[in-house]
């Protein structure tokens, strides 16, 4: 099987989670976050929402530099833009994951800022890293639901909310 089917058919797989976990956020706890060190909500799942178009930027770029493309999250304000948002981007993703060839994913990619080199890796590998991304910041946002008293959907089979005890 290509590597692009086995990476289309995941990340159809994480969306369904992904979508479910994104629908919980109440717009009236956008500005929340369990820790000062920790992002808002809004903050995490705007990252959330926007990591499958990651996709289309390593097929479609040899890297990324903060230094001269600093971070510019898209303005969010309710649930219904977060899933919006989500949505787009994982079409985006997809898209460009079903033009693309096994060849696509060998040139190396590069993730930096300025001087500062974080990862140099095959495109591969680091669509590997965007789907690793968007499963641990997920992971992120069932802690902050759980603090937040919201229940929890499951991921790879039902949560403690979803049981029956």
């Amino acid at each position: 099987m290509q590597m692009t089917k086995v990476f289309l058919k995941e990340l159809d797989q994480e969306a369904q989670t992904t979508r479910k976990m994104l629908s919980r956020v109440p717009d009236a706890k956008f500005d929340w976050k369990p820790h000062e060190k920790s992002m808002t909500l809004c903050q995490l799942t705007t990252h959330i929402a926007e990591l499958p178009s990651w996709i289309t930027m390593t097929l479609n770029t040899s890297e990324l530099d903060f230094a001269s493309n600093p971070y510019q999250p898209v303005p969010l304000s309710t649930n219904q833009g977060l899933l919006d948002y989500f949505e787009k981007s994982l079409a985006d993703g997809r898209n460009s994951l079903e033009n693309a060839g096994d060849a696509d994913l060998l040139p190396n990619w590069t993730l930096r800022n300025g001087d500062e080199v974080y990862i140099v890796s095959p495109k591969s590998d680091f669509l590997r890293l965007t789907f690793s991304q968007i499963i641990h910041h997920r992971a992120q946002l069932g802690v902050y639901l759980r603090l937040l008293d919201i229940p929890i959907p499951g991921s790879y089979g039902p949560s403690a909310d979803e049981m029956n005890f």
